[in-house]
């Protein structure tokens, strides 16, 4: 079946699948398996046009690398559909997030049964969930890493590549199995499942162009309306020519330098070697595209900006009351994630905790409503949070004020050392809060300067200086 097995020291064998007989009766063999490890390489980072480039799969025995460029294209991959939708046979993956994506995308295969193991390592409280990482963890074993960001849609594939292909799927099974003991020891095996679940349920919609998208470059919203007009025109002119040539955006011009570009606004062709990223080979090759763009920008008719829904980041912007409650959620979400040795994002992201807030709710049951949610998530933790936000805020007006000056805490240690000077304060017999209506000693010391000079200048007939 294909080529004669390869081997490696620590690694699996391999067998190169590039025939459909061979893919064929291969996914035959896979549906008498219980478990296999599954991994995907795409080329998302030299092509506009990204595809699904190679399959890798693993059983307990054996390793195979699936080429679907050789056998046709991804499509040609559709033997493996019953595989993947079966209930008796489990996949692992690692960060099965984008596999399943590029799998749902080219091929049209549906999921079931499926672990992942960095999910996994995130609700056990990893450091570091990368798979290199917790391969060594685990075993003792580095595996290579060099070969992350190949061009896996180059043929051949080189030996280097198919050994760091193997490598991603041989300690998959063993992996899992080590995670989902350590899971149900730490009674989270239940989180993990519905995560699981929710991945092999998750659509993604049609990828579209968004002709607004310069908006989301880092630095375009302090730029002016000429400048920003510029801006569009070069966003626009990079899409064309990346999809002509079938490269990714970032490889055409950079954002850093469609930025300059639009702030700059260069008229000649010297100009252009003026700006970082734009080198010799760019202008011969697209310097007339960028000059016509800036120009269009230039004498573009001024419209008003397009309208964005909330924040830019699909978030409601927040009020002060909302803002103090969100605050106060952090500070619990600290404590409760070093408490369970979880990262707080893991536990519950900022957008979440925001939709509680704006959520407002009066019983836990009520939390089951909120999307953002995660079910294990309102199961285990829903009532304490409901009492976090119920709780009665003894010092409202001291909190808005803190949130006006900007020194809100972030959740972690700095909340620790406040709630620490806060206990002192008590015990120390002083209220915990000092009510800002009434001024302090360089407050009131501020003031009589200030009447001094006011005195001063009444005597002269001359105005006090400003501040």
């Amino acid at each position: 079946m294909g080529r004669e097995p390869h081997n490696e020291v620590g690694l699996a064998d391999y067998q190169i699948i590039d025939r459909s007989s061979d893919l064929e009766a291969l996914a035959k063999d896979l549906l008498r398996e219980d478990v296999i490890g599954v991994d995907t390489e795409a080329d998302s980072f030299y092509h506009y046009f990204d595809k699904t480039c190679l399959v890798q799969v693993a059983t307990r025995k054996h390793c195979y690398l699936i080429d679907p460029l050789a056998l046709g294209g991804p499509a040609e991959l559709r033997p493996l559909a019953p595989v993947f939708e079966s209930p008796k046979v489990r996949k692992i993956f690692h960060a099965a997030e984008y596999d399943i994506f590029v799998l749902k995308r080219d091929c049209g295969f549906r999921f079931a049964n499926l672990f992942d193991t960095m999910i996994s390592a995130q609700l056990l409280g990893y450091p570091a969930i990368g798979l290199a990482a917790i391969i060594e963890q685990h075993f003792g074993i580095n595996v290579p890493k060099d070969e992350q960001r190949s061009d896996w849609s180059r043929r051949p594939l080189t030996d280097k590549q198919l050994k760091y292909a193997a490598g991603d799927v041989h300690y998959l099974i063993r992996l899992a199995s080590k995670l989902e003991k350590a899971l149900r020891h730490a009674k989270r095996l239940g989180w993990a499942e519905e995560e699981f679940e929710a991945l092999t349920q998750r659509e993604w919609p049609e990828r579209e162009f968004d002709e607004h998208g310069h908006l989301r470059i880092k630095g375009a919203k302090k730029l002016d309306e000429r400048s920003a007009a510029v801006l569009r025109e070069l966003y626009l002119m990079r899409d064309r020519r990346a999809r002509e040539i079938d490269r990714p955006t970032f490889k055409v011009l950079g954002n850093r330098t469609l930025l300059e570009l639009a702030e700059t606004k260069p008229r000649r062709m010297g100009d252009l070697g003026e700006v970082k990223g734009v080198t010799d080979l760019i202008v011969r090759r697209m310097g007339k595209d960028i000059l016509a763009a800036v120009k269009a920008g230039r004498s573009a008719a001024k419209t008003p900006p397009p309208k964005v829904k909330g924040n830019g980041n699909g978030r409601k912007r927040i009020d002060r009351k909302t803002e103090r409650l969100v605050n106060r959620l952090k500070r619990w979400r600290a404590a409760r994630a070093q408490e369970l040795e979880l990262d707080p994002g893991v536990l519950c992201p900022n957008s979440s905790l925001e939709a509680i807030a704006w959520k407002n709710p009066e019983k836990a049951q009520d939390l089951k409503d909120v999307e953002e949610l995660k079910g294990w998530f309102v199961t285990e933790f829903g009532p304490e949070v409901v009492e976090i936000v119920r709780r009665v805020d003894p010092h409202p007006e001291a909190e808005a004020s803190a949130t006006v000056r900007g020194e809100a805490r972030a959740p972690g240690k700095s909340d620790a050392r406040s709630e620490g000077r806060t206990e002192k304060t008590r015990k120390a017999g002083a209220p915990a809060t000092r009510d800002p209506a009434q001024p302090g000693a360089a407050r009131k010391k501020r003031r009589r300067r200030k009447k001094k000079k006011k005195a001063a200048a009444a005597q002269t007939g001359s105005k006090p200086a400003p501040k």
